[in-house]
């Protein structure tokens, strides 16, 4: 009897460890999946929006709001994140090289015009997104700047200053359905493949931040196990 109440109380203890364990590594996962930055900018930043969406000098925050497999969701906040600056369709764009911090990359201007955001990448991401404008903006851009720039239709614009929370809104889905083409300095349209670098296909697996504190947790619980099965062995 008083072997069974030791069993029982270690695998009371060991569940509650992992049940933990399972907490902390898929709180882990959620702070990794949206990806959610804290920027300074010391000078005043465009990004996508209605005409020229301008933010002014200050701190936001970047959080991805739905992930599929050739379109992302940003979503722009306010420091306090109490309001929504923006939904922005992205591409995801490769980058040989990683970094383990933020880096943002902007369409180069004039001294004295705000420079336009083109690209966010995540600490440690070869990834990152790369901001889709409006077609209308996307036209004065890349002339300005000689490159080419990723565009959705003008009718589209409104949505990405819609106020939206979540990604089955009508507006962030009317984003993912958008047609993304590519305008160069020229004003050539051409396909949105020649000039976004495909990340190579990689085989899934789980995040480290997701990996190891579930594992080390089964295998206490299996020690435990084993310990409490040959203590009574020890006595006799």
């Amino acid at each position: 009897m008083l072997a069974r109440n030791r069993l029982n109380r270690v695998l009371v203890i060991a569940f509650s460890v992992i049940v933990i364990c399972t907490m902390f590594s898929t709180s882990a996962f959620a702070q990794r999946w949206d990806k959610k930055t804290s920027v300074t900018f010391n000078a005043p930043v465009e990004i996508p929006g209605v005409n020229a969406q301008v933010l002014p000098a200050g701190t936001y925050v970047f959080k991805l709001l739905d992930s599929a497999s050739d379109r992302h969701i940003v979503q722009v906040f306010n420091k306090a994140e109490n309001h929504i600056y923006a939904t922005i369709l992205a591409i995801p764009n490769y980058r040989l090289r990683t970094t383990d911090k933020t880096v943002m990359t902007f369409a180069e201007r004039a001294t004295g015009e705000p420079q336009a955001i083109r690209a966010w990448f995540y600490p440690g991401d070869n990834s990152g997104q790369e901001f889709v404008y409006p077609k209308k903006r996307a036209v004065e851009l890349a002339k300005i700047t000689n490159q080419p720039v990723l565009f959705i239709p003008d009718e589209v614009a409104p949505y990405i200053v819609a106020p939206v929370k979540t990604a089955l809104e009508p507006p962030v889905i009317a984003l993912k359905e958008a047609p993304v083409m590519a305008i160069k300095p020229t004003g050539e349209t051409v396909p949105l493949t020649e000039v976004v670098e495909k990340p190579p296909v990689q085989t899934a697996s789980l995040p480290k931040t997701a990996s190891g504190l579930p594992l080390l947790a089964l295998a206490g619980f299996l020690s435990l196990l084993a310990a409490c099965s040959l203590k009574p062995l020890c006595d006799r």
